[in-house]
């Protein structure tokens, strides 16, 4: 492990201190003293941890290989978890090993399964712990896309930055401006609850959840929270935050007709938003209940999952697709992407085109979006789609081998690979992750991360080991 993966690694070990920390001063200001031994543990063993990883490893190599990012990346996927396990395991939940770590990643990954029947029976401090470990995979996530930058075409690097290639200045550079935006919409989005009047301690763990896209509640229904129109479109808004661009606002205040290509992605995630809420405001809106159906949508495209009780049952194909085109590239949200999706059926009817009429000039260009794009990116947003389904195939199989019904699998492995909670809208609020075989929590486990991570770097590692000539 070089220098420069220390220094990574063990800046998020600090971060899970700071965050124990926090809980440490919470736990003490309303006395809940009977789990802050919890926090203790994990602050000293993530400083700790941290520091030892630092002292060991000083190889300073000015450039560290594509390959030893994407395992940076994976590692911080596996270790963290473990960090964050602590307070589940030694709390009095009485929680197995197995399942403090499945909580854990669930929550890293901002995936939002849950092993906890009944929220309303933890403490307030475990409930905080679980928000806090969504928010720091959140940014862990968007971090982790601007360390493997290289591996992505020109258009989506220039979604965010003007570097084609980013050197450790530049990664810093962006790294603050990551933390200061991550956290103001962080902010803004506990702000807007608290206008609509939410109890300050569940705006504000719902606020670190919907800014990482993840699914965990500070209890166990939103029905409660959200009882009126305008709470329900203040919801869908905020959940929009997460699926447009990070730097979407920031660019908007810093407009410059010069970068207008960095609101490109955002420009066309804006009209494919708008056709969905226009499409089911026309024909999906028998129940006249449209804030509800919104709500689902919002929280269906930016990957976050959840729902109230009395979102129509009938879309829920509808909501599937959403979950798997997913939103901005630099978003906390998961999906194949909308930009990937646009620009392979883009260059498909090109082709079709080129072949029907054949005097027709062919253009490769994507819509709305003045750079070209190159024949490898369409190579790279295919192989993304074949790693999707062969992903998708193999955990259906492996969760239809665990005695789960084949639709429940084949739904619980989308939600899984997407990143996204199940909710009542996928019909699948009834899971009990709980009583999961100890090779099902294995298989999601594993499944949870893949899909975090990007899903080409999966293939650029098989092309290292299996594939070397």
């Amino acid at each position: 492990m070089t220098k420069f993966s220390s220094i990574y690694i063990s800046a998020f070990l600090f971060l899970i201190s700071i965050l124990s920390f926090f809980n440490i001063i919470y736990s003490n200001y309303f006395d809940i003293f009977f789990n802050i031994e919890n926090y203790i543990y994990t602050l000293f063993a993530s400083l700790f941890l941290g520091a030892l990883i630092l002292f060991f490893n000083r190889t300073n190599i000015k450039k560290i290989t594509l390959y030893e990012k994407i395992f940076t990346v994976l590692i911080g996927y596996f270790l963290f978890p473990l960090i964050i396990s602590i307070p589940y395991y030694f709390s009095i939940q009485n929680i197995s090993f197995l399942n403090s770590y499945f909580e854990a990643i669930s929550g890293f990954t901002s995936t939002g399964f849950t092993i906890f029947e009944n929220i309303k029976q933890l403490d307030e401090s475990l409930i905080l712990w679980r928000s806090s470990s969504q928010w720091i995979g959140g940014i862990y996530f968007l971090f982790s896309i601007l360390l493997l930058i290289d591996i992505f075409d020109k258009n989506l690097k220039n979604s965010f930055t003007e570097y084609l290639s980013l050197n450790y200045s530049e990664i810093y550079k962006q790294s603050l401006k990551i933390i200061i935006i991550y956290s103001a919409l962080t902010l803004l989005i506990f702000i807007l609850f608290k206008i609509i009047n939410l109890r300050t301690f569940d705006a504000f763990n719902l606020s670190l959840s919907i800014i990482s896209s993840g699914g965990f509640l500070p209890l166990n229904r939103i029905d409660y929270l959200f009882d009126n129109d305008v709470s329900k479109i203040v919801l869908s808004f905020t959940m929009i935050l997460s699926f447009f661009s990070l730097f979407l606002l920031y660019n908007l205040i810093l407009f410059n007709k010069k970068k207008l290509n960095f609101l490109s992605e955002d420009f066309n995630l804006l009209i494919y938003l708008l056709i969905i809420i226009s499409f089911s405001f026309v024909f999906l809106n028998s129940s006249n209940n449209f804030p509800t159906t919104l709500v689902a949508i919002s929280s269906s495209i930016s990957n976050i999952g959840i729902s109230f009780d009395n979102t129509p049952s009938n879309l829920i194909f509808i909501f599937f697709i959403l979950v798997v085109v997913g939103g901005s590239f630099f978003s906390t949200s998961s999906g194949i992407r909308f930009l990937k999706i646009l620009s392979l059926l883009k260059f498909s009817l090109n082709n079709l085109l080129s072949h029907t009429k054949p005097n027709q000039i062919y253009s490769n260009k994507v819509i709305l979006i003045n750079e070209n794009t190159e024949k490898s990116d369409i190579n790279k947003y295919f192989f993304s789609i074949i790693i999707f389904i062969i992903s998708l195939s193999l955990l259906t199989l492996l969760l239809t081998l665990s005695d789960l019904r084949f639709e429940t699998s084949f739904k619980l492995s989308i939600l899984t690979i997407m990143n996204t909670v199940n909710s009542s809208m996928f019909e699948l609020s009834n899971l009990d992750f709980y009583n999961f075989s100890f090779l099902t929590k294995i298989y999601l486990i594993i499944f949870m991360i893949i899909g975090r991570v990007e899903l080409l770097t999966i293939l650029i590692l098989f092309k290292k080991y299996l594939f070397k000539n």
